[in-house]
């Protein structure tokens, strides 16, 4: 069987997949206050589309699949198209990322699902008054509730603090408190540039030195070995349930075991998080393409994957102001 490798010899088997574009969130790392211009759902790739792009791709060695948007949950009948997914007997796990707001209903039907095995859940602050600021949006009680079902549930959960300078850097000792007796893996993340407007004006550096600086003002941390392809270092504190994990996504330490490709709500395939986007898979198959045509052309693609995201970055020919919303969480 054809496996999809890059020209430094990296086997990818993990595609992010953002099912839409749109949110019900306005963090203000993500987009504008006004939100982005969102596009015609005609643009968008059907959840057929999506499945068939899948089922291509695990029959070229991925298995792993991670789903995200804009919020996957605003996207009409989002867990029947889990339920699609999870018929491709090629996919080891199937993995979300939300923000909490809208999938406390559907927590159970998930739960039934044996091969959605991660939630993420992006929460940036634990004060009701600041995570209003940070999202634009008063439902930090509905995230709160949701995050202590999940961690009830039988679904291996994260949580994705995105550290943000003047913001929240004094909570992330709170974070790290709640691995204490709750059996949860909290995430920081450097913040990015991809806020629909470019960077905004940051007083202080909050790289993945100085996150682990300030845990360790607290904690006594030891890190524990992860997987190869991991886009986190990850730490336990002694007697703690739960584990911390710093995701250097701005300083880019984890691009050389990088194994994975994106695929945004409109059919825009990804080699990096910060390049331009490679070719648009939606215009492709909709002009007829077969499934032997799409295992060539992914073939094909993958040896245009760069080194890392240093390099993608200095190839992109518009500037780095997108949307996380519009490439994919």
């Amino acid at each position: 069987m054809n496996q999809l490798i890059d020209s430094f010899g990296r086997q990818i088997e993990y595609v992010r997949l953002a099912v839409t574009d749109r949110c019900n969130l306005r963090c203000q790392y993500c987009m504008p206050a006004h939100g982005i211009d969102i596009v015609p759902k005609q643009e968008l790739l059907t959840f057929k589309e999506m499945y068939r792009l899948i089922r291509v791709l695990t029959e070229l060695g991925v298995k792993k699949v991670r789903l995200t948007g804009g919020e996957p949950f605003v996207r009409k009948d989002f867990v029947g198209f889990l339920e699609m997914l999870s018929y491709n007997d090629l996919l080891d796990a199937i993995n979300i990322t939300t923000n909490g707001a809208l999938i406390s209903h559907y927590i159970d039907r998930i739960e039934q699902l044996e091969k959605v095995k991660h939630i993420n859940l992006s929460i940036d602050s634990l004060q009701r008054d600041k995570f209003a600021k940070i999202t634009r949006r008063d439902v930090f009680l509905d995230v709160y509730k949701t995050f202590e079902a999940l961690e009830k549930s039988r679904l291996n959960l994260k949580l994705n603090v995105v550290v943000q300078s003047g913001f929240n850097t004094d909570e992330i000792n709170d974070f790290v408190r709640l691995t204490k007796d709750k059996n949860v893996a909290v995430r920081f993340i450097e913040e990015m540039p991809f806020n629909g407007k470019g960077q905004r004006d940051i007083k202080e550096n909050w790289t993945f030195k100085k996150i682990l600086e300030e845990i360790k003002t607290e904690f006594d941390v030891e890190e524990i070995q992860s997987e190869k392809s991991s886009t986190s270092r990850n730490y336990k504190v002694d007697g703690h349930l739960g584990t911390v994990g710093i995701i250097p996504a701005f300083t880019r330490t984890i691009c050389n075991d990088c194994n994975r490709i994106r695929i945004t709500s409109t059919g825009t395939f990804k080699n990096c998080l910060f390049d331009d986007g490679v070719f648009n898979l939606r215009d492709f198959i909709r002009n007829g393409a077969s499934n032997e045509d799409l295992k060539a052309l992914f073939l094909s693609l993958v040896k245009e994957k760069p080194e890392n995201g240093f390099i993608a970055e200095a190839n992109r020919k518009g500037n780095v102001s997108e949307s996380m919303s519009t490439i994919g969480g």
